[in-house]
């Protein structure tokens, strides 16, 4: 790792953006809805120090060399971290390609080697990062107080909200329908250590990329993985590296059932026509279960 990767806390805070064109365009488009103060600079302003002293970040851009050199110099004297546009030997930070999903944000860089491969995983992750998960985290933390105490055992609070990323709760959030997803995460809290259990009947995709970005999570938290006849083995090495392997031909409902009754999670993977009978004796359990198919484009 050649840079570290850190985050500016934007609330109260100040960002200077100094100079025009279409880059200081670019950073305040991207720095548009941050409750960060923005200020933009032209001129003689962009080149005194005293332009940039308190500010947390600044972003210097302009076709004119000379210009970015001074305007940078100015920063970096004011104490304040300076990037500029195009100028990667002008820069203290380089600038990631970002997904914002508001409490959530995901950076990707490349130490300003290779700016493009940043854009191509950005636009990967933008398709796979639900739009509501920002505003998931804010709910986990202004409930963190009774999450806590119904979870006092760090791990099984861990393995409680990882549940919530992929259940009904994360689907009203990303509908942005808050009052629903507070009133369901208040019935999943309710239920305890029940809340989670879950049998997860995943149906096997011809290629890997096809696997909905929820089966992936759901394979990512399984405690026990079932594995059908003709899986996949790159979708199956998406799983818990310490979650113990079963063969669906060794795997009955009633066991998935106990699985979920005691609090772990259970993924089975495998076709659609083995999912069915499985998915039929487990609603007879009354057993919490869920039906999770192939991306759209499948």
């Amino acid at each position: 790792m050649e840079a570290f990767p850190a985050f500016f806390p934007l609330i109260g805070a100040r960002v200077v953006i100094a100079g025009e064109g279409d880059g200081a365009d670019a950073k305040a488009r991207l720095l548009k809805g941050s409750p960060a103060t923005v200020q933009r600079l032209r001129g003689d302003a962009a080149l005194a120090v005293e332009s940039y002293a308190g500010a947390v970040i600044a972003f210097v851009a302009s076709p004119r060399a000379e210009f970015c050199e001074a305007a940078a110099r100015a920063a970096r004297a004011a104490g304040t971290p300076v990037n500029v546009v195009d100028h990667p030997e002008l820069c203290d930070f380089p600038t990631p390609a970002i997904v914002d999903r508001g409490q959530v944000v995901a950076a990707i860089g490349t130490g300003g080697a290779a700016p493009i491969v940043a854009a191509l995983l950005r636009a990967e992750l933008e398709a796979r990062i639900p739009a509501g998960l920002g505003r998931l985290a804010a709910l986990f933390g202004r409930m963190r107080p009774e999450i806590v105490t119904a979870f006092p055992d760090l791990a099984q609070r861990r393995s409680f909200l990882r549940a919530l990323l992929a259940g009904p709760v994360a689907e009203a959030a990303d509908r942005d329908d808050l009052a629903a997803a507070e009133a369901l995460l208040r019935a999943e809290i309710g239920r305890g250590v029940a809340a989670l259990g879950q049998v997860w009947l995943i149906a096997t995709p011809p290629a890997r990329d096809l696997l909905s970005l929820r089966a992936a999570r759901a394979l990512a938290e399984t405690e026990i993985l079932v594995l059908g006849d003709s899986v996949d083995p790159a979708v199956a090495a998406l799983a818990r590296r310490d979650a113990p392997q079963r063969p669906l031909a060794g795997i009955d409902a009633a066991l998935l059932a106990r699985e979920a009754a005691e609090g772990r999670q259970a993924a089975v993977l495998a076709t659609a026509a083995e999912l069915a009978p499985l998915a039929q004796a487990l609603a007879a359990l009354g057993a919490p279960y869920r039906r999770l198919d192939p991306a759209p484009d499948a």
